[in-house]
């Protein structure tokens, strides 16, 4: 469920430049971001936008958005 995006000081611009340019993330590891925030900063149909534009992968689950920062499949093991 998308939640309407609210004014924050923080741009949606600026919440995907910190995911995307984590340590982790320029190293081609695994990110976690609150699914909540994605929503409240981005929206989700822009966040997702966004990992199709960069070839990445994500899986949501109890609330947590783990985002795979490279192009390689992904499994679900159980």
């Amino acid at each position: 469920m998308s939640l309407p995006l609210q004014h924050t000081p923080l741009s949606p611009e600026t919440y995907l430049l910190d995911v995307f340019s984590s340590r982790a993330a320029r190293s081609g590891g695994v990110v976690r971001r609150e699914a909540r925030d994605v929503d409240r900063y981005v929206g989700r149909e822009t966040f997702l936008r966004e990992l199709d534009r960069r070839g990445f992968r994500a899986l949501e689950n109890a609330g947590q958005i783990i985002i795979f920062r490279n192009t390689e499949p992904v499994r679900v093991l159980t």
